[in-house]
């Protein structure tokens, strides 16, 4: 008898819990999305499959083709060798008699690929990678829905690796962007996007690190603060969508760090607060307004490692965390503030910086003209200074995009009768010559155009580039050779200015 009583005291054990993890279950299959928070209580569960349902919408596939292209490629030959090969001159052609150096066509094949991007407004705008987009003709957009929508480039910043394109569309499943300044190390995040282009695909992970560096440590052009994540990256995600368990994004999926080349490691992630700030600046200027303190240098830990390796002595810089000032650009901000070589950042703003991410992060959200205040250790003793930020041409200006229509003239490819005439393969001519930078630069009608920068100018797309390549950089000129109807040769110095 006693051993039955046992008997049902387990079973009636075995119920309760059964009851009780059944209600438990219930409860929670029953959370209310309002009450989703991005993290959990300790010891409780975190619901993802909410965060996948509102933010997988918003998620879009990219295709994009980049159609085939005659190029011009260049070899230097042997001459008895050429002679040999090609004694009446059958392939190739000279290069105007200079030297041995012979031109062969060569026809690119069409390309395509695919990745991801974000929409983030009702009227499609969407948010992808630089490389993604990069060099495409054609761009297209697919939803989850499988409707497909043709998109343009607003802007582009290879800095960030991030691009703006847009669909012509309304009422499309935006995604609600979070500051990803509030993301905490262990937090959970869901990576979604199109990897191998097999369909959009939902991979979960926890939050890494933040502020993480990659591809060198002396960061002077690129901006680099990933978020770094174990939820799978792989090829086709760039551009997707990081998100928190609210379902709101945190980053753009941009990398993963692999010694196979498929996910067998960590991913990384654009912030959104780079990101709202690239977007804002592309929707208004065309171009990034990129404020720099105008110095290089790296984490202080690095920089004290190195001499260590070295079998140098290491310093007593008075901290032990910073960023290490390798060099000040002249002219820069940091030069005007009185930063010199040697010094340790070590806050800006009050807001304490371990790494040169954080500072490369915080700067992303500024714009030339604004101050900010640097605190930095020289001789162990801490000074403060205020600085007020410079682009890279060394101004507080607003920089825009510069067009076609700042060099003030008609631009065409040269025909087939120009180049026989003047014994050239390519090249763009001039004419129309009103107000604008080609007149400053004293070019007349007729000119044509063969190099600017060094790159060969074939078509006005290469014009066009480098003249946006030109007005956003440091120096802000094109460095033009060509060639007159005469056949006389002229080289000339072309000013452009972007600035308002």
């Amino acid at each position: 008898m006693k051993k039955v009583s046992n008997y049902l005291v387990y079973a009636m054990c075995i119920i309760a819990m059964a009851f009780s993890a059944g209600s438990f279950m219930k409860v929670y299959a029953n959370k209310s999305p309002l009450a989703s928070t991005s993290s959990a209580a300790p010891g409780q569960p975190v619901d993802l499959t909410y965060a996948a349902e509102k933010a997988l919408p918003s998620v879009v596939t990219i295709r994009v083709v980049q159609n085939s292209k005659t190029q011009i490629i260049e070899r230097q030959v042997d001459p008895f060798e050429d002679f040999f090969n090609d004694p009446f001159g059958f392939f190739g052609s000279p290069n105007n008699g200079q030297g041995n150096t012979r031109r062969y066509r060569q026809q690119t094949p069409k390309r395509q690929g695919s990745g991801s991007g974000v929409i983030i407004s009702t009227d499609g705008y969407v948010v992808t990678n630089n490389h993604v987009v990069d060099g495409a003709d054609e761009i297209t957009v697919i939803l989850t829905d499988n409707r497909e929508f043709s998109a343009k480039v607003i802007g582009t910043d290879a800095n960030s690796d991030l691009a703006l394109i847009k669909v012509n569309g309304k009422d499309l499943p935006a995604i609600t962007i979070a500051d990803s300044q509030n993301l905490k190390i262990g937090e959970w995040v869901l990576a979604i996007g199109n990897p191998f282009s097999i369909g959009t695909t939902v991979t979960a992970g926890i939050v890494s690190a933040k502020a993480r560096q990659m591809g060198g440590e002396n960061m002077t052009n690129s901006v680099q603060s990933f978020i770094q994540t174990d939820a799978a990256i792989n090829r086709g995600n760039s551009g997707g969508a990081l998100v928190n368990t609210n379902g709101e994004l945190v980053g753009i999926n941009a990398m993963l760090y692999s010694e196979t080349g498929s996910y067998s490691g960590y991913g990384f992630a654009i912030p959104t607060s780079i990101m709202n700030k690239v977007v804002s600046d592309l929707k208004t200027y065309g171009t990034v307004q990129r404020a720099l303190i105008g110095i290089q240098g790296q984490d202080l830990n690095v920089y004290t490692d190195g001499l260590k390796n070295q079998g140098k002595d290491v310093p007593d810089f008075g901290v032990i965390n910073g960023i290490y000032v390798g060099k000040v650009v002249d002219d820069g901000a940091g030069a005007a503030a009185g930063l010199k070589e040697g010094d340790v950042i070590t806050a800006i703003d009050g807001k304490p910086l371990k790494a040169m991410a954080e500072l490369q992060e915080y700067l992303a959200n500024k714009r030339p003209g604004d101050k900010v205040a640097l605190t930095y250790m020289r001789n162990k003793e801490k000074k403060t200074v205020h600085v007020t930020l410079k682009n890279a041409q060394g101004n507080t200006k607003v920089v825009k995009t510069a067009d076609l229509d700042v060099l003030g003239a008609n631009i065409r490819e040269v025909n087939a009768e120009e180049k026989k005439q003047l014994e050239i393969s390519y090249g763009l001519k001039v004419s129309k010559v009103g107000n604008g930078a080609l007149r400053k630069a004293r070019i007349t009608d007729g000119f044509i155009i063969l190099n600017a920068n060094d790159e060969p100018m074939r078509t006005v797309s290469d014009l066009q580039e480098a003249v946006k390549s030109a007005s956003t950089s440091s120096d802000p000129v094109l460095y033009i050779k060509g060639i007159y109807p005469t056949g006389k040769k002229a080289y000339f110095v072309v000013e452009l200015s972007g600035d308002e």
